[in-house]
Parts: C-alpha cells; structure tokens; sequence
C-alpha cells in the first residue's frame, strides 16, 4: 500500500507534515488549496479514515498511525474557532 505524506500550513502559519497509509488523501485536498478550518477537517476526517480502512481491510485492524495523525489534525483545528481561518495544503510527497 503506497503511503504519503503531506504538508499543511495551519492559520497562525506553522506548517505541519501529516501522515497518510494511502494515496487517497488525493482525493480529499488538493496542492495550493486552502480550505476553511471545520472543511479542512471534514475532508482529513474522510481521507485518514478511509485509510485506515484499507489497511484494515488487508491487514485485519486498523492503521493507529492514520487515526493518530487525524487525533493530531483534530487538536490542531481546535485552536482556531474562527470560522473564516484557513488550513493551506501546500505539498503532497508520495
């Protein structure tokens, strides 16, 4: 299973490199997108957990590296409650 990483720019500007099991997260974000906190999180809520998914599906328990990256996004997201704060993706690296 091809895993990847992406790195994302959170509103206050730290960048973060996140963790995928699976290519999907393509599916989900695009490069030089940027997207409004809770929609950020909605669509790294899909992807991670569709990766998880398929890895369990072939490995028979889920990936605690997807789920924790995603505990980690969730964290991250909590700090802005401004509804117009915006997440960048700024690079997939397969």
């Amino acid at each position: 299973m091809p895993e990847m990483t992406f790195l994302i720019r959170w509103p206050d500007g730290a960048a973060e490199r996140c963790y995928s099991p699976s290519l999907v997260v393509k599916d989900h974000l695009s490069t030089g997108a940027s997207y409004a906190v809770g929609d950020f999180l909605d669509r790294a809520r899909a992807a991670l957990t569709i990766a998880s998914a398929r890895v369990e599906a072939i490995y028979g328990r889920p990936c605690s590296l997807a789920l924790a990256q995603l505990a980690r996004i969730e964290r991250g997201a909590s700090r802005f409650p401004d509804p117009a704060a915006r997440v960048a993706v700024e690079a997939f690296e397969d």
